[in-house]
């Protein structure tokens, strides 16, 4: 009997095993919502997009009547939004963006004018006229640099791939403690700096400096910035030693970038009047005609005419013992009278008078007498109070110890150093020789 309940049993067993259905995947679709991207703060989906540039000749109205706006809007737009969107100042080379309706009338529902890389200004057609100004989301990226001086302070950071704005900011900071005109070779710098960026990949320029140093001659001068006096904002760079690295005057009348050509020499010889010594009493800049000449520092204006070998010339007078003067403008920017504040433009290089290049001759009084300004210990600003000097010396421990850890690359070699301008160098016999009034 056991033997035929073994059989049933494999019989039963098998029958099953061809009734089995053969296991099939299904595929189960699911929908899957695209995510919405947003550009200026719309769904560009929603529109069409007409993406493009200020041409010369365009104006706001032109454009919006080519897209289908009415006048009326038009008008509520140029005169209720003057402040925050003046249509006349659009300029050629902006980008912009129409986003229109995608009916077949196709009007312009928003303008975005982008009035650089961050900021851009709405007009908003939809309903009533709307205008604002928004920017785009920058993240900041810290960065650290630091090399030494082969030819230039610009060729140097250029080479290290350090934007052009950031060598202005240094040479501002340390405008009055460093000649840099006169760099040389072996100067050592290191500099802790923000570095912007929209979506993490578009270059939108450089922050302010956070943090420096320079080696000039063998003597280090580290500058941070702080701010004394938090009611005002007042914010100065200081050195290791709580000092003011700001003086009373710049040590030159035209921003970094142009060379010195010739200097405050008193028995200077020139071959075009038969070798003879013709006292030159200014320090002389090169640059190209139209380069803004600044003011070196507060003062009011005794001087603005022209006279003589002297052409258009503008005369500062700082205080009781200095005075400056700024000789062969093509133009002046002010008159006597007025009260200039140091950084100041107060006029532009050009070639009137006794010149045979275009530059701008300096010249510096003390006391009444002419006297070479880079030969000057010129007077400082105060230091650091007392009661905040404790407080600084802590802030600015880790960005010392930060700055001190910063290695020192090399910059790529010359390609071609007679296309180089030099910031040291400088040539005392040839460009205004004629300058000696």
């Amino acid at each position: 009997m056991q033997k035929y309940w073994g059989v049933i049993l494999a019989l039963t067993v098998l029958a099953s095993c061809k009734e089995e259905k053969p296991i099939v995947d299904e595929v189960v679709q699911i929908e899957v919502e695209k995510p919405v991207i947003k550009h200026f703060g719309f769904n560009l989906d929603e529109f069409k997009v007409v993406n493009d540039t200020i041409r010369y000749g365009d104006s706001f109205g032109e454009l919006m009547l080519k897209n289908n706006v009415d006048y009326q809007k038009i008008a509520a737009v140029s005169e209720n939004f003057r402040d925050t969107f003046d249509v006349r100042k659009i300029r050629a080379g902006k980008p912009y963006l129409i986003l229109k309706s995608k009916d077949t009338l196709e009007s312009a529902q928003v303008f975005i004018y982008q009035n650089d890389k961050v900021n851009y200004t709405v007009v908003d057609l939809r309903d009533s006229a709307l205008v604002y100004k928004s920017k785009k989301r920058v993240k900041n990226v810290e960065r650290e640099v630091g090399g030494s001086i082969e030819s230039s302070l610009s060729y140097t950071l250029d080479s290290l791939g350090v934007d052009y704005m950031v060598t202005i900011n240094l040479s501002e900071i340390y405008a009055w403690t460093i000649d840099f005109f006169r760099l040389e070779k072996g100067d050592k710098f290191k500099i802790i700096y923000d570095e912007r960026y929209i979506n993490d990949t578009i270059y939108a320029g450089s922050g302010a400096i956070k943090a420096a140093y320079f080696e000039h001659k063998g003597k280090p001068i580290y500058a941070f910035p702080y701010v004394t006096d938090s009611l005002k904002n007042i914010l100065d760079y200081y050195d290791q030693d709580a000092n003011n690295l700001r003086s009373t005057f710049l040590r030159a009348p035209i921003k970094f970038g142009y060379r010195l050509s010739s200097r405050y020499n008193l028995r200077r010889r020139i071959a075009y009047y038969g070798n003879r010594v013709r006292p030159h009493r200014g320090t002389d800049y090169a640059a190209p005609v139209g380069t803004p000449i600044i003011a070196t520092a507060d003062g009011t204006v005794t001087e603005s005419t022209r006279r003589g070998g002297n052409g258009r010339y503008v005369k500062i007078r700082h205080n009781g013992t200095y005075s400056t003067q700024y000789l062969h403008m093509r133009k002046q920017k002010v008159k006597r009278g007025e009260f200039v504040r140091q950084g100041d433009v107060i006029g532009w290089v050009g070639m009137t008078g006794n010149t045979s290049g275009p530059h701008v001759c300096y010249r510096f009084w003390k006391n009444g007498r002419q006297v070479d300004p880079l030969r000057e210990k010129l007077p400082a600003a105060d230091p650091i109070a007392d009661s905040l000097r404790a407080a600084y010396l802590e802030h600015i421990e880790p960005l010392k110890f930060q700055l001190d850890c910063i290695e020192l690359k090399r910059p790529s070699p010359i390609e071609n150093e007679k296309d180089l301008l030099t910031l040291n160098q400088y040539d005392d016999t040839a460009q205004n020789q004629s300058d000696f009034n």
